[in-house]
């Protein structure tokens, strides 16, 4: 069978979609994959076949992907949350798709279209890699959903090293939302907490960040993936792909939104008990340093109720498991 993945051109939506796409490759499917270029090199990395789409950089329209469609035939097509066109472009062609969602069901007005609303390719199902107790609660009883586990992607690096005998906490704000302020306003929190502080910086040049505190190290970018099988506290944005990863390895985490979905996942995580949230008005030194304090109490229930999220993410089916039955789907057409 050959079955195409389309995505938004960016981390946070290409990467969750690699575990299915690789699982599917190795349960034999030929597998390709469209986005814009600035993916590609992790897509190679896995022999996923990228290519770009018509003049895509980052969008994708239905009508970018309508001669890929006729030249490769495909007989699925596994569709973004963020690429409606895809979706479209398959319906157009009659060629059965399944939405691949990155998190939890994003709110309404963050730039997005919902793809509950895409009128143009009704009836598909979803993968849904956000574990049920954090989901939208209308999404869950609306939608058609396959369960389907996030498994943390990210390209392979060095982990920095540390004293193991410290705590080890974990600050990062994405690709897109960190600001020196935030960054610098966030470390000093932490380092009065007498751990060791590692910072994936963003798109903040790290000389843009001064001094460092003691037991601070800061890179551009870190293997956020192996990382967090280290680490005993997470602070960053809301990301749903730091949000998911940090949840399937039970870590408490200190979300301070910026934009975009961020805010839902500070919510859904806060209300899970799996962490704390501080919004823009209310970061602080003294605040970040005070939540961060609390959520890295030993017998802390925030730790708890993370490892239970934990578990429930496991018993979810696994890519290897959803890649079996995608035959299924593309019958259902």
């Amino acid at each position: 069978m050959r079955v195409l993945f389309a995505s938004l051109a960016s981390v946070g939506h290409t990467y969750p979609m690699i575990p299915l796409a690789v699982a599917a490759r190795e349960a034999g499917h030929e597998v390709h994959f469209a986005a814009g270029e600035e993916v590609h090199f992790a897509l190679h990395q896995n022999r996923l076949e990228p290519f770009r789409p018509a003049d895509v950089f980052y969008e994708m329209y239905a009508e970018d992907l309508e001669s890929d469609l006729a030249r490769l035939r495909p007989d699925l097509v596994v569709h973004g949350w963020g690429v409606p066109g895809a979706a479209i472009a398959a319906a157009r062609a009659g060629i059965p798709g399944l939405w691949h969602g990155f998190g939890r069901m994003f709110p309404d007005g963050i730039g997005l279209e919902l793809p509950t609303a895409i009128a143009e390719a009704p009836g598909r199902p979803h993968l849904d890699i956000c574990p049920p107790s954090l989901q939208d609660k209308d999404f869950l009883t609306g939608a058609d959903r396959i369960e389907l586990r996030p498994v943390p992607f990210a390209a392979p690096g060095e982990v920095p090293t540390w004293n193991g005998s410290r705590p080890l906490i974990y600050l990062t704000f994405g690709t897109a939302f960190a600001t020196s302020v935030l960054l610098t306003t966030a470390m000093a929190g932490l380092a009065k907490l007498g751990g060791w502080v590692v910072v994936a910086a963003g798109r903040v040049p790290p000389t843009e960040l001064g001094a460092l505190p003691a037991g601070v190290t800061v890179r551009p970018w870190v293997p956020q993936t192996d990382l967090l099988a280290h680490v005993d506290l997470v602070v960053h944005h809301g990301g749903s792909g730091t949000t998911l990863g940090a949840l399937a390895r039970g870590l408490p985490q200190l979300v301070l939104p910026q934009g975009a979905d961020q805010f839902a996942n500070a919510e859904a995580v806060h209300a899970a008990g799996a962490g704390l949230r501080l919004l823009p008005e209310e970061v602080s030194v003294e605040t970040v340093a005070d939540h961060a304090r609390d959520l890295l109490a030993p017998r802390g229930g925030h730790r708890d109720a993370a490892r239970a999220v934990a578990e429930e993410i496991a018993r979810m089916p696994s890519p290897a498991e959803v890649a079996r039955r995608l035959p299924d789907h593309a019958k259902r057409g």
